[in-house]
């Protein structure tokens, strides 16, 4: 049975992957999901880590449908014991890790007298240090290996920023900065490591995001993400699965001469 399309789901024909393994992190939903059905679809045995277990049964299920192996592994990446746990049963499941999106991702918002330490440190742990965990554990199996892809997911609010996001610009600036850093250190070993910097996409996240920052502005969450739809110069939001294209591709032998990038994938947002 093929999945039917959503804007979180959308086929293709291309099979670059057959043999290979993805570890996708932030997997349940959003982003994550999305990248794990597209690498599913194009022959990876994939490896779903999250927090939200039924969601993430729930994209297990969906990558098997397309005929892929797949494995729900509940992960906190902020904690080196669960994505150590989660790498070896991916190890021991396939022997070999050639992808990793690090797409799990919180976002918490407000003006800076009201963001709290608390605030600002949990929103770095899970955006920026559990990347950080990610690529250490992972990045030294690829280099001994055959080498491999490491994709982090960024933000265009790593390279820009508005009113209200100090603590979700900063990690995803840092996700930037980290990225540059593990792909001179792993070129040599035919490792790319590259950071994706998606724009207002149509997420939950998102969708939080404009449910916290609507009433600041006097306007309704959905009037909230019309404006983000407008402020882009293509006047729609992103779909997930268009992001999770962009992965794929860096994830293929067609971009094995790219590393050390922070690709915006914006609709020219950024650029406005």
């Amino acid at each position: 049975m093929t999945p039917t399309n959503t804007p979180a789901e959308h086929e293709t024909s291309l099979r670059r992957f057959i043999g290979q393994t993805a570890i996708i992190t932030g997997s349940a939903k959003g982003i994550g999901r999305a990248c794990a059905l597209r690498f599913a679809q194009e022959g990876a045995n994939v490896a779903c880590l999250d927090v939200d277990e039924q969601a993430n049964l729930a994209t297990v299920e969906a990558c098997r449908r397309y005929g892929a192996q797949a494995l729900a592994l509940r992960c906190d990446v902020t904690r080196m014991q669960d994505v150590q746990g989660a790498v070896d049963a991916t190890m021991q499941q396939w022997g070999r890790i050639d992808v990793l999106v690090t797409a799990a991702g919180i976002y918490t918002g407000g003006l800076l007298s009201e963001v709290t330490l608390e605030q600002w440190q949990r929103v770095l742990a899970v955006n920026l240090t559990g990347v950080f965990v990610c690529n250490k554990l992972i990045a030294p199996l690829m280099a001994g290996c055959c080498g491999g892809s490491i994709i982090n997911i960024s933000s265009m609010s790593g390279k820009t920023s508005w009113p209200g996001t100090h603590e979700y610009s900063a990690s995803k600036s840092g996700v930037i900065g980290l990225t540059h850093s593990v792909a001179m250190e792993m070129a040599p070993y035919s490792v790319t490591v590259n950071a994706v910097c998606p724009g207002n996409t149509r997420t939950e996240l998102v969708m939080q995001a404009a449910r916290q920052n609507a009433p600041r502005d006097g306007i309704t969450p959905e009037e909230w993400l019309a404006r983000r739809a407008n402020d882009c110069p293509m006047k729609r939001l992103a779909e997930p699965w268009e992001i999770a294209g962009l992965c794929a591709f860096l994830a293929s032998e067609d971009a094995r001469y790219i590393t050390g990038q922070a690709i915006e994938i914006d609709g020219g947002m950024v650029l406005s």
